[in-house]
């Protein structure tokens, strides 16, 4: 099988992304097993974004997916998981200004992810432009994590901590996909 990129460099980057996205969506699937549907479904919509993720990019790294529908598909997801966990249905946190600071920083990033993968000449951004999205998103995930160690720790620490890092891990794979596609 043929595969998209030739650098080493390329592929580890592409590699690191599959391997912490898979090991941190199959923890999060245990979790949904470990405290029930019931609960946890919230959880299992936003995996199964993480998964389409996934998978766009194994097609995309096998060059059985075009860089158009990649990068609109990938886009939507991404764009879905961030209205969903940061928008619609926040996690309550007991500092209000943090609140607001992580919905401004979601809406930012939803807005960036609008404006750099819905127009038709993705190709002509920067890498700065690209490298944007991963920044935001690793703040957000960087504030959420802060206000988890703030708080008692009790069984639901650890998936919550795996949950808060997936996206910004298939954000880094993802961005590092179009870098490499704007190079080529």
């Amino acid at each position: 099988m043929e595969t998209r990129f030739r650098k080493k460099s390329q592929i580890i980057d592409i590699g690191f992304t599959a391997v912490a996205a898979v090991l941190s969506v199959g923890i999060m699937l245990y979790g949904i097993k470990h405290f029930g549907l019931a609960e946890a479904w919230p959880e299992l919509v936003l995996n199964l974004c993480y998964i389409a993720c996934l998978v766009m990019m194994a097609l995309y790294f096998f060059r059985r997916l075009d860089s158009q529908r990649f990068n609109y598909w990938s886009s939507v997801f991404v764009g879905i998981t961030v209205l969903l966990r940061d928008i619609l249905f926040p996690p309550p946190l007991e500092s209000y200004p943090l609140q607001l600071v992580c919905l401004t920083l979601s809406v930012m990033l939803l807005l960036l992810l609008t404006f750099f993968y819905a127009r038709k000449d993705w190709k002509s951004y920067t890498k700065r432009n690209l490298w944007l999205l991963f920044i935001i998103d690793t703040a957000i995930a960087g504030l959420y994590n802060y206000v988890i160690y703030l708080n008692p720790i009790n069984e639901y620490t650890n998936y919550m901590l795996t949950e808060i890092w997936i996206r910004p891990t298939l954000i880094y794979g993802l961005v590092a996909c179009f870098v490499s596609e704007k190079e080529r």
